[in-house]
């Protein structure tokens, strides 16, 4: 086994840039809408299920998110909802797949303080095309040794990616926002798995905490990477 740090990963949205804000913002704005046909948590839980439903037909990301509302508004207003809300949707879907990218504090300097030492990777899932248009716009593409979107992050997916780009999933760590894909998983394949908290979590992305876990870490913000790799390395 491995057990020496040679290769990092980190995940893309609300680890690197900003991403689930928009997509309250728009939830908000949905609320709005369809407020005559259901209170809002109700519409929040048949939403949250048409997502959870949707996954494996339109994946992750703004399309699916997006074709989940469009399902929600229908059901909860039993077929009648006015095509005026239908075009309202559509629109707020393209808006956020147009909004630029702000950059989280500390990404561009965690990437490049440990791209000194180490391999460094960006795996994320989503939508290829929005995902890449992120990636463009963000500025850190170059930054990276190797760039994987994919559909889902299960332990296989990390055990490939860690094989192919690295030293195998012993000798790396991955570092996100969600508990579930970017940290839980992970330890699961064998890595070490990084948790730096956003304070916005979709729902589906949430775990229990591994803790005690001896591959668990948990960073206040990405400004104190280096000094934990310095200390695993």
């Amino acid at each position: 086994m491995q057990d020496k740090l040679t290769t990092i990963a980190f995940d893309a949205d609300d680890t690197l840039w900003h991403n689930e804000r928009f997509f309250q913002l728009t939830q908000t704005y949905f609320a709005e809408l369809l407020a005559d046909h259901a209170e809002r948590d109700h519409l929040m839980e048949r939403l949250l299920a048409a997502e959870k439903r949707n996954i494996q037909h339109y994946g992750y990301g703004i399309k699916g998110f997006t074709l989940s509302m469009i399902e929600t508004a229908i059901e909860v207003t039993e077929d009648r909802v006015p095509a005026r809300v239908i075009r309202q949707l559509v629109e707020a879907g393209q808006e956020m797949l147009a909004h630029p990218i702000e950059l989280l504090p500390h990404a561009r300097e965690a990437i490049e303080s440990v791209a000194e030492t180490h391999r460094v990777l960006l795996i994320t899932k989503g939508d290829l095309i929005d995902q890449e248009r992120k990636l463009a716009q963000s500025g850190l593409g170059e930054l990276f040794d190797g760039i994987e979107i994919v559909s889902e992050k299960t332990a296989a997916t990390y055990s490939t990616i860690f094989a192919q780009h690295g030293d195998g999933p012993e000798a790396s760590m991955m570092i996100g926002n969600s508990m579930r894909s970017d940290v839980v998983v992970p330890i699961e394949a064998g890595c070490w798995g990084v948790y730096v908290p956003h304070g916005l979590v979709w729902e589906i992305e949430k775990a229990e905490t591994p803790a005690g876990n001896p591959r668990f870490c948990e960073l206040r913000d990405l400004g104190d990477l280096s000094a934990l790799v310095a200390r695993i390395s």
